[in-house]
């Protein structure tokens, strides 16, 4: 394993879009793995694109690959259009925000770098790492949603919905997925949990979440869609 492609999806995150580049340029990870940092801005509203191009200048060292979409399509458009570009041998889906960190990507190396998985979750609720208190209801809505898609697709998940999965490129580009907004999850969880022989790990990993206001996304209605699409994949296998 050479490279590790990065996946960032990015839509209004101005502010914060420099801050997670800092954390991914700083993280060395094991055996030698190069970094492939590929950004698709889903029409921002804000400078995000501003942002980057500046990121990108002062940092000509990195290989980084910018993409934008001219019609804003949604987080899993955005991420189809990241996983078709990319070119390492493994590849990792990075939020724009500061809610997953970068220096754990070793954590989800581990299992694949040791030959036991060809796909890694890094879940927010197993293990002793650092988690910010937020949400209720949330969290409750995350675990049953999980759960539901454990059901259907007979995994052991604890955490279904998390940014953090890694994949061996080869089988992530040869899914054939269709969900443009916060799909994306329990689609490909249904799709990959039918593939023969496929080996999913999980480890624990830290979260520092954020709130509405400062600046997080994810509704409720993404929720009533997340339950339709494991209905929906689980009845289409």
């Amino acid at each position: 394993m050479k490279k590790l492609s990065i996946i960032i999806p990015a839509y209004n995150e101005q502010k914060t879009i420099h801050l997670i580049l800092d954390k991914i340029k700083n993280v060395t990870l094991l055996n030698g793995i190069e970094k492939e940092i590929i950004i698709v801005n889903d029409c921002s509203k804000d400078d995000t694109e501003g942002a980057i191009f500046s990121y990108i200048e002062l940092n000509k060292n990195l290989i980084i690959s910018y993409y934008k979409h001219e019609i804003n399509q949604g987080k899993g458009a955005a991420l189809h259009t990241g996983i078709s570009k990319a070119t390492g041998d493994l590849l990792i889906i990075q939020d724009a925000d500061l809610e997953y960190d970068p220096e754990e990507y070793n954590l989800l190396l581990n299992p694949i770098l040791n030959g036991h998985a060809d796909i890694v979750y890094g879940s927010r609720f197993i293990g002793g790492n650092p988690h910010r208190i937020l949400f209720f209801w949330h969290t409750l809505g995350n675990k049953f949603l999980t759960f539901i898609s454990n059901m259907l697709t007979n995994l052991n998940l604890t955490d279904m919905e998390t940014c953090y999965k890694l994949f061996k490129t080869e089988i992530i580009q040869n899914i054939q997925l269709k969900e443009k907004r916060f799909g994306f999850e329990p689609e490909v969880t249904a799709k990959i949990s039918r593939i023969p022989q496929i080996r999913i790990y999980e480890v624990g990993i830290s979260y520092y979440g954020r709130t509405y206001e400062e600046g997080k996304k994810i509704g409720w209605k993404d929720g009533v869609r997340a339950l339709y699409c494991m209905i929906k994949y689980f009845i289409s296998k």
